[in-house]
């Protein structure tokens, strides 16, 4: 575990969505999802930072707020339509509007080698976006430009930032797609993305996110829907090369196998908030938040024979209004407290840190 200066430290980041939602009387209102409310952590060099929890708790969210990518990727549209109703020549017609959420970066600092990225210029924030943060997105084929060639698609980052010949530029995509072992990549650099398998895609991805030689590197999801042979190519893959180049690392994901085997520390968020935070070890052996006991408690052992345990209920509804402990209403040791005050994320022993009222006072811990 390498514990080397501080690359990244996001403060208090907050990123919220406007939308719509429909009210018991089919009214229209106005609506705001906190996706990422209040979130803060750091990532040292050479260390890689495990980001966990159920799907829709704020995890990608944290990654394209990092980039400074939420208010271009999400616009609002109001789309009118009106569709007959009937068959006479006088039919009504039914309006309906089409709206798409917004969303934007309401507080919070970013801090990348001191520098805050959200208080860039555009033009700034490009010089850092593929260069010295680099990011392998979820869906590797359906991530790709399906009308370019994935030779030009590697490279393109290097063009991006930088003027280089054709030859050499070609050089640098055959030696990045042989690093990342892409078979025939010499033959296969002119195919277009939907000629490779999901595995060669996120090769090519990978490939992608290293030609520019970034400080950082940003995994969301990095073996989603790949079989269990592809999955442990991969992370062999990402684990070679983040020794190799030396890479820091933010890893997404709801695989505890895989956060335990990539990640030094890791983080579990619940409803757009860290809830536990510690190095791999600890958080593993003595989970303090309820909420990750729930999840450990979820996954079978080959090792021991016990009964498997889930979290009862389901995550809540990012547009409903939870008071007091996000967490309360799926929670069995859940007290008058927990419903009324919102717990923070506070260090309980050193280096675990747990946002949880009771987390000193629950039952010992048998996984």
């Amino acid at each position: 575990m390498t514990n080397g200066k501080e690359l990244l430290r996001v403060n208090d980041l907050k990123t919220y969505f406007q939308a719509v939602r429909k009210t018991e009387d089919f009214h229209e209102v106005q609506a705001t999802i906190r996706a990422v409310d209040g979130v803060s952590f750091h990532i040292n060099e050479g260390t890689t930072l495990g980001l966990v929890g159920e799907s829709g708790c704020g995890k990608t969210t944290i990654a394209l707020s990092i980039l400074n990518l939420i208010p271009y990727m999400f616009k609002t549209q109001a789309i009118d339509h009106a569709r007959p109703i009937g068959i006479t020549s006088g039919a009504r017609s039914l309006a309906h509007k089409q709206v798409t959420a917004e969303a934007g970066i309401v507080g919070g600092e970013v801090l990348y080698k001191g520098k805050d990225l959200l208080k860039m210029s555009q033009e700034e924030i490009r010089q850092i976006r593929g260069k010295e943060i680099s990011m392998i997105f979820q869906n590797p084929i359906p991530s790709l430009h399906p009308m370019e060639v994935i030779g030009f698609q590697v490279g393109e980052a290097v063009t991006a930032h930088d003027d280089a010949k054709l030859d050499t530029l070609r050089k640098l995509v055959f030696e990045y797609l042989g690093k990342v072992e892409l078979k025939d990549a010499a033959k296969r650099h002119q195919n277009a993305p939907h000629l490779f398998s999901g595995g060669e895609g996120q090769r090519i991805m990978v490939a992608m996110a290293l030609i520019a030689g970034p400080s950082l590197l940003i995994a969301d999801e990095p073996v989603k829907s790949l079989d269990v042979i592809v999955q442990r190519q991969i992370i062999e893959l990402l684990r070679q090369i983040k020794k190799r180049f030396g890479l820091s690392m933010l890893l997404i994901t709801h695989d505890f196998a895989v956060a335990a085997e990539l990640s030094d520390y890791i983080a579990f968020m619940y409803a757009g908030k860290i809830v536990e935070y510690s190095d791999v070890v600890s958080v593993y052996k003595y989970p303090m938040h309820p909420y990750t006991r729930g999840l450990l408690a979820s996954v079978p052992r080959i090792d021991v024979r016990r009964e498997l345990r889930g979290i009862r209920g389901e995550p809540p509804n990012p547009l409903d209004n939870i008071p007091g402990c996000k967490f309360h209403p799926r929670c069995d040791y859940a007290i008058d407290k927990c419903r009324q005050e919102e717990p923070t994320l506070a260090e309980i022993v050193p280096g675990h840190s747990c946002a949880c009222f009771r987390a000193s006072e629950l039952p010992e811990w048998h996984y």
